[in-house]
């Protein structure tokens, strides 16, 4: 079972020279948690720490621990600055759960039954992806950590959409509420390469 708590601690020097000399000298990662009834607060956190609950998918749509210098504070990750090359993380943004509150987060779909889909096992069809992550909005003990995308009965020139998800009781899709049936997954015709198009009759006579 995964450990979703970080260890923390407050920052005082603020300022992007400061970020540089965190992440360089120390290997901690500058950081900021804003939200709920309380004004934003400047942290930092150990770079491998971050980088190793991260390789985790459920880490994006669950509810974090933070102990700030022993003090927990729920939270969730808002948005990540990565390195443009090296994809470690620069900068993290996180936003506090207040118990009782809705709130808004981005969960991953998980496509199931797609090698038993009728449009592909029995129609030869191909499965494409529209989206791979939903934003719902939801209590907080209601935070599913994906949803489900059944393709089982989807056959070729189907679509489905974010109205065919089946939900986990108490969440709602943020895109649905603001009138956007968006389109989750299809199943096409293969595409004909032309080398495999047989040569007309006669042709290379």
């Amino acid at each position: 079972m995964t450990d979703f708590t970080l260890n923390a601690q407050v920052r005082s020097d603020l300022g992007k020279g400061a970020s540089r000399r965190l992440r360089r000298n120390a290997a901690l990662v500058p950081a900021v948690i804003y939200g709920g009834d309380k004004a934003p607060q400047s942290i930092s956190l150990l770079a491998k720490d971050l980088a190793k609950l991260l390789e985790t998918e459920a880490s994006f749509s669950h509810v974090l621990t933070l102990n700030v210098d022993g003090q927990n504070e729920s939270v969730l990750i808002k948005a990540l600055q990565r390195h443009p090359a090296k994809s470690f993380v620069l900068h993290a943004d996180f936003v506090r759960v207040v118990e009782g509150h809705k709130l808004t987060a981005t969960v991953p779909l998980h496509f199931i039954n797609q090698e038993t889909s009728v449009g592909v096992k029995q129609q030869g069809g191909e499965i494409l992806h529209n989206i791979n992550e939903v934003e719902v909005s939801c209590l907080p003990q209601d935070l599913p950590e994906f949803i489900e995308v059944d393709m089982a009965n989807v056959e070729i020139g189907q679509v489905l959409h974010m109205t065919d998800l089946k939900l986990p009781k108490g969440v709602e899709l943020v895109a649905l509420a603001h009138g956007s049936d968006l389109p989750v997954a299809n199943v096409h015709a293969p595409r004909v390469n032309k080398e495999d198009t047989p040569k007309e009759e006669g042709a290379d006579e």
